[in-house]
């Protein structure tokens, strides 16, 4: 992923020094696991342990230069280790195949991502939270279809995206687990050349389960699982961007980004301030989706494993992960410091005069013993007078001999109270964040 999508503590996992320092750990894990079982000579695997070294700029230079002979990255590795560590390194290695040194190598990375990215759901669940919290009261205009319906709070809507967000939760954990097994099995995923108990002890060195059944490979459902949770969060983060896009436009002004000092909005407008964050993310989400389907199209492989989908995951991997976790950090920011705008939610919940009230008409008037579909009709007509001839909608009502034949001017009156709509965000609150909270 380019800089500008990319912070340091997730591009850290990414890069060639600690792709390489992956698969030193995991050879010199399998070495051990070999000579407890006594498999390999314990002064050999001592050896290896002493020597192996770490890998900076110069030893990835030094394997990329021996890789322009062998084409092929893993030998160009384990030709390196033998220079550096000497005779003992023809342990390391022994009766594996490549693929248990990248697979596993490869759970290493995504559990270890799945970690950044579940810190950075928690700093944006509890901005979230905060600002729900925050705003539990304020009555906001609920819509459907776009179309106003009936008051709701912006502490409501803050809810429901606490809510989605603790289910995405649940489902990185899941992805988590699921994606932190490794392999030792060898070419096709016998154990020809290794028993069970040398992956199993490689795998509790690594903090790694041992895959159920291997091929050659660890089987690409389990990465098409972990990179479709990762575009589920991506997509649901779109949707709230969306939301705050919505609310931002001049017409309804109910929120905004924030727009710090200097900041310009268009190189040809300077009054512009334009919801560039939420666009932004909304953009990168459609990324998100690409990498899972991309991940999915690397689960029907031939036989025991080809290697088509080696180039899609040394893409997939990092950019998935690097943009999730802009995307939350990013989100995060903009939720902490979001412009809310009480004087414009009040504005558009008395835009249509008082015609987001209807259903409590039309109750009001079933409870009174009309049928449904009759006090439908009174209600509907009485509200197409606003859009038609301009007449207030109470003002219609208390006209109209029909409905006052059933219910006092007092009883339509009290229809219209915004207090009836919102007055149990205390339910909803303590069944999303717990009783107490």
């Amino acid at each position: 992923m380019i800089p500008r999508y990319s912070r340091p503590e997730m591009l850290a996992l990414w890069t060639e020094e600690a792709k390489l320092g992956r698969w030193r750990d995991v050879e010199l894990a399998a070495l051990a696991a070999m000579a407890e079982q006594g498999i390999a000579p314990q002064e050999a695997c001592d050896t290896c342990q002493a020597k192996a070294g770490t890998f900076g700029p110069a030893e990835v230079l030094a394997i990329e230069e021996i890789e322009k002979t062998t084409k092929h990255d893993v030998i160009a590795f384990l030709t390196f280790m033998e220079q550096r560590i000497g005779p003992s390194a023809r342990w390391l290695h022994f009766g594996m195949t490549s693929s248990d040194v990248l697979d596993t190598a490869l759970a290493l990375a995504l559990r270890d991502a799945a970690d950044v990215l579940l810190k950075g759901l928690e700093r944006l669940m509890k901005a979230v939270k905060a600002r729900a919290f925050e705003h539990k009261q304020l009555k906001t205009m609920g819509r459907s279809h776009g179309i106003h319906a009936e008051p709701t709070t912006l502490g409501h809507k803050l809810a429901l995206w606490y809510d989605e967000l603790a289910r995405h939760r649940q489902r990185l954990l899941r992805a988590r687990a699921a994606i932190a097994v490794g392999m030792c099995s060898g070419a096709v995923g016998t154990f020809a050349h290794l028993p069970p108990s040398v992956e199993e002890g490689m795998c509790k060195r690594l903090g790694l389960l041992p895959a159920p059944a291997s091929s050659q490979i660890i089987q690409r459902d389990i990465h098409a699982d972990y990179f479709l949770t990762l575009a589920q969060l991506a997509t649901s983060i779109e949707k709230f961007a969306t939301e705050i896009r919505h609310l931002q436009r001049t017409e309804v002004g109910e929120l905004e980004e924030p727009f710090s000092k200097g900041q310009k909005g268009s190189s040809a407008m300077p009054h512009k301030r334009n919801p560039v964050l939420s666009e932004n993310l909304t953009g990168l989400a459609r990324l998100m989706r690409g990498y899972a389907w991309a991940a999915l199209e690397n689960v029907a492989l031939w036989h025991e494993r080809d290697i088509s989908h080696s180039s899609v995951e040394r893409v997939v991997g990092p950019d998935a992960t690097v943009t999730l976790d802009f995307m939350l950090h990013r989100f995060a920011g903009l939720v902490e410091a979001m412009c809310v705008h009480p004087e414009a939610m009040e504005r558009n919940l008395n835009h249509l005069g008082g015609l987001v009230y209807s259903q409590r008409l039309l109750l009001a008037l079933a409870k009174k013993g009309m049928e449904r579909q009759a006090a439908y009709a009174i209600v509907q007509r009485n509200a197409m007078r606003f859009f038609e001839e301009g007449v207030a909608f109470k003002t219609s009502l208390l006209a109209d001999e029909t409905l006052l034949a059933l219910m006092t001017p007092q009883e339509v009156e009290a229809c219209f109270e915004e207090g009836y709509y919102t007055r149990h965000m205390d339910d909803i609150f303590a069944r999303v964040f717990g009783k107490g909270s």
